[in-house]
């Protein structure tokens, strides 16, 4: 995530990582320790925000909003850590994209190319 951020921030992409604990028990620790785990360990710049649920009576409305879009391309339960979502400058939800594919991928660059290039209406 971090080449993205700095590859796409200057351009107006922000990048908002939401750790849960949703799956498999992967982020069980404070806030504290999972920011600090990122910034050193994945020299992440971006911004991290405190641990949230994703799925479950606890889901926080964020996910609540994203697993109900009216898209059925984006709709449905997040299935592992580390999904990713699309934003667009206008608050329209672009894209959804799977655990494995990697933030990276042309893929995802293409789509964040093009959100880029499009303006807020």
């Amino acid at each position: 995530m971090e080449s993205i951020h700095e590859k796409y921030s200057a351009r107006g992409l922000k990048i908002l990582a939401c750790p849960a604990n949703n799956f498999g028990k992967q982020e069980p620790g404070s806030n504290k320790k999972i920011k600090a785990f990122c910034r050193k360990e994945k020299n992440a710049k971006y911004d991290l925000f405190a641990k949230i649920s994703v799925k479950g009576s606890d889901q926080c409305p964020l996910y609540k909003f994203l697993t109900t879009y009216s898209d059925k391309n984006i709709a449905g339960d997040v299935k592992w850590n580390f999904e990713k979502y699309l934003v667009g400058r206008d608050g329209k939800v672009i894209a959804k994209f799977g655990t494995r594919t990697l933030p990276d991928s042309d893929e995802v660059k293409n789509a964040i190319e093009t959100a880029l290039a499009a303006r807020a209406g």
